[in-house]
């Protein structure tokens, strides 16, 4: 016969691993991230409040983050002037890496990184299970949608934003 304490305490396990480890949910406050950047300051996400923000975790050995990079040069460009920032957690193990994928992909907005891929702690609150994963917050700071790419997140941004 099964013993139902014990099926009951592997159920309940897995259920709180599912839930310790789910992604935050649209409507959310974005959870603060303080990182070093390049140049070794600790940059905070809510450091973008008052803005309209991008969270991108990526990596440098990433090649599906490496061609999102060359749209996301090209919406920051259009849309930095009015209000829209990014923020980008790079989850390289090495910093060179990292310093030589900014450099070549022409990446001029927030950069900071948590060395060590999925196993950071940022990367584990956040539940990052693929790369790239982007999160589009709203200028107080709550989570309104993921994972938007090419024209679906330049026509978010024309609505949060205008043309």
């Amino acid at each position: 016969m099964i013993n139902c304490k014990k099926l009951l305490t592997f159920f309940l396990s897995i259920f709180f691993c599912a839930v310790l480890t789910a992604q935050p949910r649209q409507g959310q406050l974005a959870a603060e991230i303080a990182l070093p950047s390049a140049s070794g300051d600790t940059v905070k996400l809510s450091s973008l409040r008052g803005k309209v923000g991008l969270l991108d975790f990526w990596a440098s050995w990433c090649r599906p983050c490496r061609v999102a990079n060359k749209g996301l040069v090209k919406i920051y460009s259009r849309f930095k002037a009015k209000g829209f920032e990014i923020y980008s957690v790079s989850l390289d193990d090495r910093k060179e890496d990292w310093h030589k994928a900014v450099k070549k992909d022409k990446i001029t907005w927030l950069q900071v990184i948590d060395p060590g891929g999925w196993e950071t702690p940022t990367a584990q609150r956040w539940g990052i299970y693929a790369l790239p994963t982007t999160y589009l917050i709203d200028k107080e700071g709550r989570l309104i949608a993921m994972d938007l790419e090419g024209k679906d997140l330049e026509d978010a941004l024309k609505d949060l934003l205008g043309d």
